[in-house]
């Protein structure tokens, strides 16, 4: 229940259904604009952080960690925007097969890595 998991804040889990990232930007794009055509905003002050706000996880901080199941080395449409600097791995295995142990390896591997985020 959600009480017995209401102290846990550890992790953040995103679940997208019917959802696809070039939408997403362009609706981000469309509400900013919009904000321009009233007035409310000078196209000057758009910065990444405002860009980030407008999209549907805004408020929400970027995943480290993306896990793609299946053997699939692509993103999909998938959080275009906000894997930018995202660790991305790929397995062979479809996500029903993925188990306990797979996990730790994969976590185990993430973090050896080390990160940049651009620099």
């Amino acid at each position: 229940s959600l009480g017995s998991t209401a102290h846990c804040s550890a992790f953040t889990l995103n679940v997208c259904m019917s959802y696809g990232s070039r939408g997403e930007i362009v609706n981000a794009c469309k509400s900013i604009a919009q904000r321009v055509v009233e007035g409310g905003l000078d196209p000057a002050d758009i910065t990444e952080e405002m860009f980030s706000g407008a999209l549907l996880t805004g408020g929400k901080p970027d995943p480290d960690l993306v896990l793609r199941t299946s053997g699939e080395c692509r993103v999909s449409n998938y959080l275009l925007w906000q894997l930018a600097y995202s660790e991305l791995t790929f397995v062979t295995k479809n996500g029903p097969e993925f188990t306990k142990a797979d996990l730790a390896d994969v976590l185990t591997t993430y973090t050896a890595r080390q990160r940049r985020f651009g620099k």
